[in-house]
Parts: C-alpha cells; sequence; structure tokens
C-alpha cells in the first residue's frame, strides 16, 4: 500500500501516426513520440505541448488534452503506454504549482520545433518560452524537484519516460480500448469537424444564429 504522504503522477506516450510523429519515428526509431503528464488514471487530467486545434498542426503550445473532444479523436488507433511514478507530497504539489504556472500564462508559450532538430544531433536548444512534449514534462519535474536523468530538459526524450526504471507500466494498447475511458463519452461527435482550422470562439459564432 502505498504511503498516504506519496501521491502517483502518470505519464501517457501516445502514437498517433501524425506526419510530425511519423517524422519523429524515422529519426529516434522509438515507438512512441509524443508525452503528456497525467493526474488521474481515468485521463481526465492531461497536460503537454502539442497543437492547440485539433485539425491544425500550425498552431502548437502549451495544451490541456482531452482525450474525447480533442486530438486523439481524429486518430482512433492511436497506441499507447499509461506509467505511472509514486512521488512525495511536497514533490506532487511542485508539480502541481509548476503546471499552474504554465497554464496560467499559457498564450505566451509556442512549441519548440527547432530543440527537435537539437535531440536529433544531441546539442540541446532552449528557447525562450518555447517546449517540446518531453522537454516540457522533463522540466516539470526537474522543477519540482525530482532527478530523473543525466541531460538538461531539451534532450529529454519521450523514449527516455519510457525506459526509465522508475516509471512502472500500467497499460499498453489501443489508447480507446484503455479500460477506464468513459464510452458514453466517446460516443459523443466532436464538435468542430466542420471548421477544424477555427479557434473556439469564432466556431461559437459561426454556430450561432445571425
Amino acid at each position: 500500500m502505498m504511503d498516504k504522504k506519496q501521491k502517483t503522477v502518470y505519464v501517457l506516450l501516445t502514437d498517433t501516426g501524425t506526419l510530425l510523429n511519423r517524422t519523429i519515428k524515422y529519426f529516434t526509431n522509438a515507438p512512441y513520440n509524443h508525452v503528456s503528464i497525467v493526474f488521474d488514471e481515468k485521463l481526465d487530467e492531461i497536460y503537454s505541448f502539442g497543437r492547440k486545434y485539433p485539425r491544425n498542426p500550425l498552431i502548437a503550445g502549451f495544451i490541456k488534452e482531452d482525450i474525447y473532444f480533442g486530438t486523439y479523436r481524429y486518430f482512433y488507433n492511436t497506441r499507447c503506454v499509461l506509467s505511472k511514478i509514486d512521488v512525495s507530497l511536497k514533490e506532487y504539489n511542485r508539480i502541481r504549482d509548476v503546471i499552474q504556472s504554465f497554464n496560467n500564462n499559457k498564450d505566451i508559450y509556442s512549441y519548440n520545433l527547432l530543440g527537435l532538430v537539437g535531440v536529433a544531433v544531441r546539442c540541446p536548444i532552449n528557447q525562450r518560452n518555447k517546449y517540446f512534449c518531453s522537454q516540457f514534462i522533463a522540466e516539470v519535474f526537474e522543477k519540482s524537484g525530482l532527478d530523473l536523468w543525466n541531460l538538461p530538459p531539451t534532450l529529454v526524450t519521450p523514449h527516455d519516460f519510457f525506459i526509465h526504471p522508475r516509471f512502472e507500466l500500467v497499460y499498453e494498447g489501443r489508447l480507446y480500448d484503455y479500460p477506464l475511458l468513459d464510452h458514453v463519452m466517446l460516443s459523443l461527435p466532436t464538435t468542430d469537424i466542420e471548421y477544424p482550422f477555427m479557434p473556439p470562439f469564432e466556431l461559437i459564432k459561426k454556430k450561432l444564429p445571425l
């Protein structure tokens, strides 16, 4: 039984098959090339760096991911690994604080595409307020007092989470076969199929009668 002073944090590794994912996979030869930090086993609270609008890969940054109405719904055969790590209550609260800080300032962040090149050549490339997914989560853990790698966050890859001994496997398989998902929610339609590149407030205006 876990100590009451301990908390559990999850990481979700995914392979959606997007063009960017396939490109990264070509260079890394790793099975999963996107990683998110998760705060519950039902996958209701997930954060990462990725596309802000499901059908528009050109606008990316800090996001709260949505299993039911977000990007994953457009890649229904996404495969995943869900792993967990037990942390102290102090570390957990720090993780929460760091994530909240990102969330409070989410509009200033964008995607560190150049940083992916740095990973490929093993040369860290930091850009102010720019992150890729594994860099972001590695920095969250580092700022929270978890020393998991002898690497700068800009060189940590999703595969490093996959092979790290502190992360315990919870589930591996097709994302939408994960048994704790709400299948009633999955039966509901997504909302932006008709207008895939439109920000939410524009979509609302489009849907409202004049």
